[in-house]
Order: structure tokens, then C-alpha cells, then sequence
């Protein structure tokens, strides 16, 4: 064996294995959800994505405006204000649960709103700079990247946070 070939042959096996090495980790890094500050978040779920088409054929018109468009139901429109029942609310798009009817309290701004997640990995928190000069926090499903609503810092005890959600972008499974 000459000394090229032997050069030229190790640089090429080394580049593969780095090169499979990064597509290892950028598949377990999809298998455990979306990083989070570069440390990987731990899901049971994979992601979902579909089309806009897709996203139309399986959401009514106002779930899709809402979800997948940003939209923003009308105040005091959604039965989800009403129930009182335990269960869990699950996102509308791809029924992951979201917040538990435990952390369901009644706000007054005529939408749904809780005080924590069932768990901080099944959101997540954009900022949102729709209005000029109010920048908010806007919550997305973890899953499916679904618009569920905003948080704000002016929630009860125990977190301090109101995260008030749309009704339509969320259905509830009763306990």
C-alpha cells in the first residue's frame, strides 16, 4: 500500500464518520424533541408536519385560522370557557395534552386561560411582535407548532402566569 493512498483513504473514512456522526445526533436530536438553549429537550412525541392542505382537510375553518394562521377567536365564544370538569385539554391539530383542567381558573378575559402546562416541554414560547410596542409571549404546541394563545405574568398563585389560551385551538377529553 503507498503512503497516498493511505493518506487519501484515511481522510476520506475520517470526513464519513464525522459526517454519519452528525446525522446520528441530528436524528436522535429529532427523536427527542427540539433543543432547547442547545441542550436537548426530552418529548415522548415526534413532531408533526403537514401541509397547509393537510392542515384544511382535518381542521374547521375557524381551527385552521386560529391555529395555523395566528388567528384569535372572539372573547367569551368558546365552550371550553364553561367546562369545569376533570380532564385534560389537548391541542386541537394533534392531541397532544396541553393543561390539565386542575390548572384551569377563571380570568375574566373570556378566554380559557391556566396557570402551568401539564408539562413545559409540550409548549413552546415565541415572542410575538404582531402589535407594535407590545411584544408578547405567544404559545405554540410543542408537536405540531399549532398557535394556542399567549402567556402573560399576571396569572394566581402558584406560577404567577395566565396562559390564555383560544378555546378553538384546543379539545377536551374528560377524566
Amino acid at each position: 500500500m503507498n503512503r497516498r493512498f493511505f493518506l487519501t483513504s484515511g481522510l476520506t473514512l475520517g470526513a464519513v464518520a464525522v459526517l454519519s456522526t452528525q446525522s446520528l445526533a441530528a436524528a436522535a436530536s429529532n427523536l427527542t424533541g427540539a433543543t432547547n438553549g442547545g441542550r436537548a429537550a426530552k418529548t415522548s412525541f415526534r413532531k408533526v408536519i403537514k401541509t397547509n392542505a393537510q392542515w384544511k382537510r382535518i381542521l374547521t375553518p375557524e381551527q385552521y385560522d386560529v391555529t395555523r394562521e395566528k388567528g384569535t377567536e372572539a372573547p367569551y365564544s368558546s365552550p371550553l370557557n364553561e367546562i369545569h370538569d376533570s380532564g385534560t385539554f389537548q391541542c386541537v391539530s394533534c392531541a397532544l395534552p396541553l393543561f390539565s383542567s386542575k390548572a384551569k381558573f377563571e380570568s375574566g378575559t373570556g378566554w380559557p386561560s391556566f396557570y402551568q402546562p401539564l408539562a413545559k416541554q409540550y409548549v413552546h414560547e415565541t415572542v410575538d411582535k404582531s402589535i407594535a410596542g407590545e411584544p408578547r409571549t405567544e404559545i405554540l404546541c410543542a408537536r405540531c407548532d399549532a398557535h394556542l394563545g399567549h402567556v402573560f405574568k399576571d396569572g394566581p398563585p402558584p406560577t404567577g402566569l395566565r396562559y390564555c389560551m383560544n378555546g378553538v385551538a384546543m379539545k377536551f377529553v374528560k377524566a
